[in-house]
């Protein structure tokens, strides 16, 4: 079984996707070759644009069902609207109104069972898609893509972890930021939880927020202070006083900012930057093969 590690943060910016592409970068050099990326950040997933050799596989093209209301055959009784727990469905029978609403229709199916006059099927609507990215001789990088317009994170993130190849040791989830649905989903079932933080007062902020949720999913977890160099103490005062493990410090430097911003990143990485991946890389070992 792979040993799956999400790695987060409450807030975008904090640089959780170069720690996510670094990560899998080392784990590949200092571990094992068996080990996939998975973007789960479906609205704006970059990680592809660090891996300037990787080459389209496949792609998996993603769709929701969705109930149509057939007015011919509908009463408006509004049985469906009223089992419907997303307010999907509204029905207006002075109008002769029934629509349904799919930025909110999850799928569920109730108004299937609700509809006595067999007046609703489902039709599939494109959400997306799962794309496949093939490097020297393995799909080392999945990524989920949200259709422009959907608003079915939590759906796409669902179909991409069915598709990670089973067979690698580890599975690097880069979660979407935030706390919100697509976050729980991408690292509800990981073993293990890294939290990648700036030492500023938003960055404090929004680690607060996602410490609460990890706990919440009775997660391990540590952190990874990125950007270190800039802001203040606050963070590590947090940290102490709420025991809570450190896994890395990443220093600032300049030239590594802009080598993440003309996609370079793993070019040429400072010593610095190398050695705490190194130092980092040999804590998960452990973990992970604990």
């Amino acid at each position: 079984m792979s040993f799956k590690i999400a790695i987060a943060s409450g807030k975008g910016g904090t640089g959780k996707t170069s720690v996510s592409v670094c990560l899998q970068h080392f784990i590949k050099k200092r571990i094992t070759d068996k080990i996939q990326l998975v973007d789960c950040d479906v609205e704006e997933p970059n990680d592809l644009l660090f891996f300037p050799k990787a080459q389209k596989k496949k792609a998996h093209k993603l769709s929701q069902q969705i109930p149509v209301i057939d007015k011919n055959e509908c009463n408006f009784c509004k049985k469906c609207a009223e089992y419907c727990e997303f307010n999907a469905i509204s029905i207006i029978p002075s109008a002769s109104l029934a629509q349904v609403n799919s930025s909110l229709c999850h799928s569920c199916g109730a108004c299937l069972v609700a509809c006595e006059q067999s007046a609703i099927e489902e039709t599939e609507l494109p959400i997306g898609q799962i794309n496949f990215y093939q490097e020297e001789g393995r799909i080392n990088l999945i990524e989920g893509e949200l259709k422009i317009g959907s608003a079915m994170q939590t759906l796409v993130i669902k179909e991409l972890k069915k598709q990670v190849d089973k067979a690698n040791h580890i599975t690097l989830y880069d979660a979407p930021p935030g706390t919100s649905c697509p976050v729980v989903e991408t690292i509800g079932d990981v073993d293990y939880v890294i939290l990648v933080s700036e030492p500023t007062p938003f960055g404090l902020h929004d680690l607060k927020l996602m410490v609460e949720l990890v706990k919440e999913l009775h997660k391990p977890f540590s952190v990874i202070i990125n950007k270190v160099g800039l802001g203040n103490q606050a963070i590590y005062d947090y940290l102490q006083l709420e025991q809570i493990d450190i896994l890395g410090e990443i220093p600032f430097t300049q030239n590594f900012a802009s080598q993440y911003a003309k996609g370079e990143l793993l070019n040429i990485i400072p010593t610095a930057i190398s050695n705490e991946f190194e130092k980092i890389t040999e804590q998960l070992k452990k973990k992970i093969y604990a």
